[in-house]
């Protein structure tokens, strides 16, 4: 049975949202992020970056402090509005690739920890320590946690109804998405909506495993302390928009290694003999088709690497991931590489035109070879989740990419 409730937004003004809402911070270039600090003053970057208005950096909890600071500024300043009633928020995102219908509402930490929101990621204690001490300072979350859902029909036909009245926003950003949003405020419409995912056995995690386990580590904080502590404050939710499986978009990472660890290219290929039927391709760039089947680049020259399975047993959802297989047959044994993690012989990359950058990272000398793989699906992030199994980091890199500033959680 999986909860989510309506909530009371703190959201941009209809006239400067498109100036607001930003993308990860990571995201940017620096260049790029300075000319937008120093060119859009409603930019939600200001708010995460508080130090640009001090020219300096400033880390730690000094920054979080500061962070809260130019939130209030932006109150003050009707940049941001708070929402009359609880709400949900209907969220559209357009691109040339996919479009993508989803729902911004507030999910429980008591279904996190009753696993009824599923994980298939581990998460580091460190990070969850960090932002739930900045959850802590700033007040609020303005990073929704991306969630996945079996395709419903009922919850289908409620939001295709919703979407033909007129969208609260309406705007494009620069990288040419179309967002829309609309404001689901009717109790009867949100009552059915809270009925049928209730009726859910499960929400997925796609995106966010760090922010949804902080958020469960400040709540068992706050309700500590709290002696009138009764399960609806507002600290039991984090804000998640959630989306039916059919309309999550899932890339491959492909993955670089630096060197060969000691041994020559004959040495490194015949010992892939073993385990994989290895054929050299003539034609250019090569993209594997299907499981099980890798390409790789090595000196020069694409390869195929196709699993020979009566040398690789499978025995759970884990060993059939092809980036576990690609660890437990290569990366590992041969290449001498255990930590995924943080092993800097090791680099990941995911896009359109990422096997062409591999071929160019390996040409240049910075990598010796490089690994193409096919993208994971949701119904392998369901089974690994269902088992309580973790996957290898990056396996996945999943779309919608969510903009920053747009619904605001207070906590």
């Amino acid at each position: 049975m999986a909860t989510i409730k309506p909530f009371r937004a703190i959201r941009p003004t209809k006239d400067k949202v498109a100036f607001v809402a930003s993308r990860s911070y990571e995201e940017y270039q620096e260049d790029e992020l300075q000319s937008i600090l120093k060119f859009n003053p409603f930019s939600f970057l200001h708010i995460i970056n508080p130090g640009f208005k001090f020219e300096k950096s400033i880390t730690g909890k000094e920054r979080f402090k500061l962070v809260r600071n130019r939130y209030l500024e932006f109150l003050e300043d009707t940049v941001f509005e708070k929402d009359e009633s609880p709400c949900f928020y209907l969220y559209e995102i357009t691109n040339t690739n996919f479009k993508s219908l989803g729902l911004f509402c507030a999910t429980s930490v008591e279904d996190y920890r009753s696993n009824t929101i599923k994980k298939h990621e581990d998460t580091i204690e460190k990070r969850e320590v960090l932002f739930a001490d900045y959850l802590k300072t700033v007040g609020f979350n303005a990073e929704p946690v991306l969630m996945t859902y079996k395709d419903d029909i009922v919850i289908a036909s409620i939001l295709e109804k919703e979407i033909q009245k007129d969208p609260t926003y309406n705007f494009t950003t620069t990288d040419k998405v179309k967002h829309q949003l609309w404001k689901i405020t009717n109790e009867e419409t949100i009552g059915v909506l809270q009925d049928n995912f209730a009726k859910m056995d499960a929400l997925y995690i796609a995106d966010g495993h760090h922010r949804s386990a902080s958020s469960n580590l400040l709540a068992k904080e706050l309700s500590a302390v709290n002696k009138e502590h009764s399960g609806s404050e507002s600290y039991n939710f984090f804000m998640s928009y959630l989306i039916p499986e059919s309309e999550v978009k899932i890339y491959e990472f492909n993955r670089m290694v630096r060197d060969l660890n000691g041994l020559t290219k004959e040495e490194f290929l015949i010992q892939l003999d073993t385990i994989y039927r290895i054929e050299k391709k003539e034609d250019g760039i090569y993209k594997p088709s299907k499981k099980h089947h890798f390409s790789m680049y090595l000196d020069g020259e694409f390869y195929s690497l196709y699993l020979r399975k009566k040398v690789y047993q499978f025995t759970d959802s884990l060993s059939k991931l092809d980036t576990q297989i690609l660890y437990k047959t290569i990366l590992e044994p041969i290449l001498g590489i255990s930590d995924l993690r943080n092993d800097k012989r090791i680099s990941y990359g995911y896009g359109k035109y990422n096997l062409i950058k591999m071929k160019d990272n390996i040409d240049s000398g910075s990598f010796a070879v490089g690994f193409g793989l096919v993208p994971i699906t949701v119904a392998e992030i369901k089974a690994i989740a269902d088992a309580g199994l973790v996957m290898p980091p990056k396996s996945t890199y999943i779309e919608p990419k969510l903009r920053s500033g747009l619904t605001i959680y207070e906590i």
